[in-house]
Order: structure tokens, then sequence, then C-alpha cells
């Protein structure tokens, strides 16, 4: 049986609030998770100690936590160090997700050894990758779970800041023998189902579900522009 188990099968749901937002409040992704967790998710990906916090304490659903944090001399920012994993896992995450690619993490820090320390501490690992040729490299250094979160947009994109499921379909037909979870830009049931007729195991949805400032901004910009033509 896989770390990664608990997480496959459905969706997860992303609970997180951009700086800066109203919303930036751990009550408040508590209260999010709860809705998710009332409505059939299988999981949500949470991120920074205080939020991780108030949501395992609100939800039995798996907390997939991450650390965000911009280091000088490093583009790793999500979950880049076993001291980020050690915040993730105080917080009361079960799983952790972390930069998989084979960038240069902060202090020098090797993707493997990160990678060990979770285990050690219990931790499912899912792998968030930027490429499809970072799937056999994160395998290698020991993930339980690939995941395309931070691959780009594309002219590969379904549409125009739709999701990019041919990457999907091409890590999960590379032989890793890993789950793969679909993540970055899913917003529709026809994402869905491309998802997983790609091979997807789960898929993450954050923006189209809980980015309210973002949904709010795109509707009153689209109605100004409509106004003014």
């Amino acid at each position: 049986m896989s770390r990664a188990d608990a997480l496959m099968g459905g969706l997860i749901v992303s609970c997180q609030a951009p700086v800066g937002s109203p919303l930036r409040d751990p009550r408040t992704m508590a209260q999010m998770a709860a809705s998710a967790e009332r409505h059939g998710a299988i999981g949500v990906r949470v991120e920074g100690a205080a939020d991780i916090a108030a949501v395992a304490a609100r939800v039995a659903l798996p907390v997939l936590g991450i650390r965000k944090a911009h280091r000088p001399g490093s583009e790793v920012f999500i979950t880049a160090t076993r001291a980020d994993v050690d915040l993730v896992h105080a917080a009361g995450a079960g799983f952790v997700a972390l930069d998989a690619t084979p960038r240069r993490r902060p202090g020098g820090e090797r993707l493997a050894d990160v990678v060990e320390h979770a285990h050690a501490l219990g931790l499912g690992v899912v792998g968030d990758l930027a490429a499809v040729s970072d799937a056999e490299p994160a395998r290698d250094a020991g993930v339980d779970a690939l995941a395309t979160t931070l691959i780009a947009a594309s002219d590969e994109d379904v549409r125009p800041g739709g999701p990019n499921v041919r990457a999907v379909e091409r890590i999960c037909g590379g032989g890793s023998g890993l789950p793969v979870v679909a993540e970055g830009r899913f917003a529709t049931a026809s994402d869905l189902d491309l998802a997983r007729e790609a091979g997807a195991a789960s898929v993450v949805m954050g923006r189209a579900l809980t980015d309210v400032d973002a949904l709010i901004r795109d509707a009153a910009t689209h109605l100004r522009s409509v106004a003014q033509r």
C-alpha cells in the first residue's frame, strides 16, 4: 500500500487565500475545508502552519500541507527544506507536497534528503512537477505520488487558462509506477473527466472553487469591459 493512497480516487480541494485577501485567516480556511469535507472531497491542500493546524483540528480529511517561502538564490518555494517539512508536520498535516523539480534548493539541500526526512516523520510525499521530465528524478528521490502543480500554461492547454491534460497523460504513461495527481487550472466537470481519462488518480481544484478574490475580480473586470464596448 502506498503512503499516498488516502489522497487517491477523488477531489482534493486547495484551501488557500492569497496574501492581502480578507479571507486569509485560519478560521476561514478551516470553514472552507469543512465545506469540502461535507460535500465529498477526499482531501485538502493547505499552506502555512496556522492554516494547517486550524484545518487539521476541524476536519477528518487527509491534510496535504505545504509551506511557501521565497528565499534568495533559489526558485524553489514550495516546501523547499527539511525545516519546512518540520513545520508542516508539527502543524498536523499527514501529507506534504513539495517542489520536486531538479532546481537548486535553499542551503544546497537535496530533494532526496527532504523526502527522506518527511518519510522519517511519517508523512506521505507528493512531488510537485514543473515539467514532464521532472517525473523520473522525482520518483528516484522517493516521492509517493506525482503532481502537475507547477506545469506552466502553454499551447498544450485544453483552452486558454485551462489545464494541461496532455502533460498528465504523458506522466501517467511514463512508467514511473506512481499515482499522478492532476493539478493546475482544472476548473470544469469536463476538465475532471479529461484528467481521469488521462490516467490521473485524483484532481486538485483551487482557484475555480476557493479563490473568491480571483473569481470576483474576473467577473467584475469582464462586466466593466462589456460596459465599455
